[in-house]
């Protein structure tokens, strides 16, 4: 039975990472609707776009060992197998943490506060920003190879990190945001809730940090 993974790595040792990339993104972006439906206490919709999002880390770590199995020894570029393998490993990092932000809330029901529903659906969507720009940076990686890492596409994908790195000081100042509403009212709300509340902003804000990883892995595979 042929694997689809050959046919990728037949075109480009590259499509395969930017396949990746983009099912870490789609794992990403489902915790949108999840967190709607726990602002509506809705756990039946939270736990459909939790499943999704479980299945899509799952596709995603499937295609991190598929990629570490047949990535070739002697790639001839300007980049090297373990450099590769690292930047898998920090892509898969991110789809890893969503999984667990999906997994804790729906395990413990967590209600959020309705006076922290908008500051919170911006601090998630401003970290989404943040891997929509990593995706972003991977997709330019064939780019990158037909022009053996050198002129103007290195300067073009050295500008969209840059982006990156704009948009995850946003997130932070957005994380700011959210723990001060939410030490606001830290005294109505009980306080292992409370606790919980700090770790699930905690990995929320540790999503775009793994996106900008990415970023400056791909950035430091540039400077060699």
């Amino acid at each position: 039975m042929s694997n689809p993974i050959f046919s990728l790595f037949a075109s480009s040792p590259f499509l395969p990472m930017q396949e990746h990339m983009k099912k870490v993104l789609e794992c990403v972006q489902t915790l949108e609707g999840f967190m709607l439906a726990v602002f509506d206490e809705d756990w039946e919709q939270a736990g459909e776009h939790q499943e999704t999002i479980n299945n899509l880390e799952e596709i995603a770590d499937d295609l991190k060992r598929e990629i570490r199995l047949k990535l070739p020894d002697s790639l001839f570029m300007p980049v090297s197998r373990t450099d590769l393998i690292d930047l898998i490993g920090r892509q898969d990092r991110i789809a890893n943490k969503a999984k667990d932000i999906a997994n804790i809330m729906l395990g413990r029901n967590m209600v959020i506060p309705p006076p922290m529903h908008n500051v919170f659906i911006e601090f998630l969507q401003s970290s989404m920003n943040v891997c929509i720009k990593a995706n972003q940076v991977i997709q330019e990686l064939d780019e990158l190879l037909e022009t053996g890492f050198r002129g103007f596409e290195v300067k073009k994908v050295e500008a969209l990190i840059f982006e990156l790195d704009d948009l995850e000081d946003i997130a932070d100042s957005h994380e700011r945001d959210v723990r001060q509403q939410l030490f606001s009212l830290e005294s109505d709300i009980d306080p292992v809730h409370v606790m919980f509340l700090y770790k699930v902003i905690d990995w929320i804000g540790e999503v775009a940090n793994r996106a900008q990883a990415v970023g400056h892995r791909l950035h430091l595979m540039l400077a060699r």
